[in-house]
């Protein structure tokens, strides 16, 4: 809080004093997907893929389409450079669909990085300083490790609302999230070998409220806030996160 509370005149001095996480060496990066669950209700849901568009439903664990019946899932791949629609959303990678009794099943099995470009864009306005979006795209990568390590269910990582972190395929990447994902891809938090589920909320209070008896968590206008003041996004994850380091993901 004090340092949010820093007078203009001492601003570009305490950025240039504040702590700051070191970044480790780039290295050969694992190609890894997470399992976004889009949809976990009755149908129906309307598929696009390429030129077909179809509607599909559960029936007493059976997957329906008129006219015929088509199995318990079905597997949907985006091809030549053509994404899944999902009603009115459109997503890179795949889309399973799968019945459970009279509930649809709909997971979005999408590369890492595709995904955190995604998250970035859902979570910070594409305008926001490129320090404050750096610094959100290391903490939404090490909270999707996080659930990649500790998944939700069988079938799925984590979900899309912001109840897990909120993303939205597509349709909220921008240039700028895309930016922010690669220049820092691969990094997360890590604290004593493991992996910090990075907390966030959009202020000060809400982290209190809603993280307070976690720990630590960051505030996503605070985070505008430094890197308005010159703050580069290392420093604003030490700030948010004390103790951690960064680590980068590596293929062993």
């Amino acid at each position: 809080d004090e340092l949010l509370d820093q007078q203009s005149s001492h601003q570009s001095a305490a950025a240039t004093a504040a702590q700051e996480l070191a970044v480790p060496p780039l290295g050969a990066q694992p190609a890894l997907a997470i399992r976004v669950m889009l949809h976990h209700a009755p149908g129906p849901v309307s598929i696009h893929h390429g030129e077909r568009a179809e509607t599909l439903n559960c029936r007493g664990s059976q997957l329906s389409g008129a006219p015929q019946h088509l199995g318990s899932g079905r597997w949907f791949q985006a091809v030549a450079g053509e994404p899944v629609g999902l009603n009115q959303q459109r997503y890179r990678g795949g889309v399973q669909m799968l019945c459970q009794g009279n509930k649809l099943l709909v997971v979005n099995h999408v590369p890492l990085e595709d995904y955190i470009s995604s998250v970035v864009g859902a979570e910070m306005p594409s305008h926001w300083p490129a320090e404050a979006l750096r610094a959100q795209a290391v903490a939404a990568r090490s909270y999707a490790m996080a659930h990649l390590a500790r998944p939700a269910s069988q079938a799925w990582n984590l979900g899309a609302t912001t109840r897990w972190q909120a993303y939205g395929g597509l349709g909220t990447e921008s240039n700028s999230s895309r930016a922010a994902a690669a220049d820092t891809q691969g990094l997360i938090l890590s604290f004593e070998g493991g992996i910090v589920e990075s907390l966030y909320a959009a202020n000060r209070q809400l982290t209190v409220d809603a993280h307070g008896h976690l720990g630590a968590s960051m505030s996503q206008q605070g985070a505008r806030t430094l890197a308005s003041q010159g703050y580069q996004f290392t420093q604003i994850l030490a700030k948010y996160y004390p103790g951690a380091s960064l680590a980068r993901l590596q293929r062993s």
